[in-house]
């Protein structure tokens, strides 16, 4: 409050106290007679969409590589995944059909910076975005660059912490990162990432209260589920939370007046958000083409909530979370919803993920086969060929008994990954396979080594252990630098050799 007193809010941007431009008004009347009349817009100038063969070049080739995705309505396949919670308006059906005449629609997602990575919560986001870019349309990511300074209240019981402009700028960057280069294998040119500072940054307070805000039913505000559930809790809501739903639903309609994006989607918390949208749209350009969908959020069997890993979020970034271990997190998937998760994360066909459903209840069945499946499909969306590759690598590298031969290189890049120590070489040499176990930190005791070593679960570079007389030679040492030990499946040790 004191800065807003100390800097008068009819010279500052919503978002920046550097410079100041007038929202232009949006009314489709044009009925001011300030000043301002000359930068009224008119109704959005719906020109001819660009055609999927004029945003890329290479059309032949998407065609071959979606089958015959580009015949079937998005939102029809959409509706068969599981991956439709809400639709505005029936009538996006008959929009997103490509046959005869009907224009590409171009969609939008947005994602709020609040991490340098977007994570497993906004996968889904991505996934239908793909799809709509798999059926002709053209996808569009709006980064929160704007939003991202206020919060998004959805789903949250406390308002998030507020980040500096560095934090921002850090965590835009890593998410548009993610975005090209997922979004881009499908063809350079077939999508849109866009950051709604750029239309936001130049937006007065007053001109927005004025030209948008007297457009907004307070009741309906508060009506919005997101609201009245902060409402009822102890800590309330602030203004800036509560004025969310206003500047996401601004976003909508300059980006259906200036880019001619007809298409929001998001989970089903942002149900609110997207119909503040459409509601601006209808009553400010006194236009009906614009739509909301809304998918399901992505939740186990018994309802809670699938995104955290043993170490937090499943980060998308390989910075943040290796290949390796997005692959072993959708591993470990269990089987009563590994089939739900084919049809929801992935691009298989319906029939195909159906076979794969009736395999797991024959006889003879290999555990595991269909969450191998599901982590191929999805580290590869997510990190391509070769993030698949040094995720199988490592698969396989990390395996006790594996007969895959363990170099330098590959103990060293799933050391990341797994708990290491340094020892320096004397003391390794010659050291009994039990007192290299505790020394380590593999195990606690050297009684646990020698029960270990019983079960048959003790493992020296991948080979098993046999007698605890065992000691340290050095043609143990792999490469002369480093070894790997496993006490059971999950628990391993990466020893440098210094």
């Amino acid at each position: 409050m004191t800065a807003v007193i100390a800097l008068p809010i009819t010279t500052r941007s919503l978002f920046s106290y550097h410079r100041c431009f007038p929202i232009y008004p949006l009314s489709p009347v044009n009925a001011f007679s300030t000043a301002t009349t000359s930068f009224a817009v008119s109704l959005p100038n719906h020109r001819p969409h660009q055609t999927l063969a004029s945003v890329s070049p290479n059309l032949s080739t998407i065609t071959t590589s979606v089958g015959p995705q580009l015949s079937r309505n998005v939102i029809d396949i959409l509706e068969q995944r599981g991956l439709i919670e809400s639709i505005t308006s029936e009538n996006l059906r008959s929009a997103c059909s490509l046959k005869g005449n009907q224009s590409p629609m171009k969609v939008y997602c947005g994602f709020d910076p609040t991490a340098e990575s977007l994570h497993l919560g906004n996968l889904i986001g991505i996934i239908v975005l793909s799809w709509f870019q798999r059926c002709g349309h053209k996808p569009v990511a709006v980064l929160g660059g704007a939003t991202g300074r206020v919060g998004d209240p959805s789903g949250k019981s406390t308002e998030r912490p507020e980040l500096d402009d560095v934090t921002l700028e850090k965590n835009i960057d890593g998410i548009k990162s993610i975005l090209n280069k997922i979004l881009s294998r499908f063809g350079d040119d077939n999508f849109m990432i866009l950051n709604n500072y750029d239309w936001w940054k130049d937006v007065s307070f007053l001109d927005f209260l004025k030209n948008v805000g007297k457009f907004a039913r307070v009741g309906a505000m508060m009506s919005k589920e997101s609201v009245k559930k902060r409402l009822e809790s102890e800590q309330g809501m602030s203004f800036t939370e509560f004025s969310y739903q206003l500047l996401q639903g601004y976003d909508f309609l300059h980006l259906y007046k200036n880019e001619g994006i007809s298409v929001q989607i998001g989970g089903s918390d942002q149900w609110g958000n997207i119909t503040a949208g459409t509601e601006l749209i209808r009553k400010i350009l006194a236009a009906e083409g614009a739509y909301g969908l809304t998918f399901p959020l992505l939740l186990k069997s018994d309802g809670t909530k699938f995104g955290k890993s043993e170490e937090g979020a499943v980060w998308l970034s390989p910075a943040l979370l290796s290949p390796y271990k997005f692959y072993q997190y959708f591993f470990t998937v269990p089987d009563s919803d590994v089939v739900r998760f084919l049809k929801i994360l992935t691009f298989l066909d319906i029939e195909h993920i159906e076979e794969i459903e009736r395999e797991m209840k024959k006889p003879g069945y290999v555990p595991n086969s269909a969450q191998r499946r599901l982590a191929e499909e999805l580290t590869r969306f997510v990190h391509g060929e070769a993030g698949l590759k040094e995720a199988i690598k490592a698969t396989e590298a990390l395996r006790p008994g594996a007969e895959t031969k363990l170099d330098w290189k590959t103990i060293e890049e799933i050391a990341k990954d797994v708990p290491s120590c340094s020892l320096a070489y004397d003391d390794i040499l010659n050291l009994s396979i039990v007192d290299l176990s505790v020394l380590s930190g593999l195990l606690d005791s050297k009684s646990a080594v020698r029960r270990m070593l019983k079960q048959g679960g003790l493992y020296l570079n991948n080979s098993r252990v046999d007698s605890e007389s065992k000691s340290i030679v050095a043609d143990d040492i792999v490469d002369g630098k480093v070894l790997l030990l496993s006490a059971g499946k999950k628990n391993k040790m990466v020893v440098r050799i210094s």
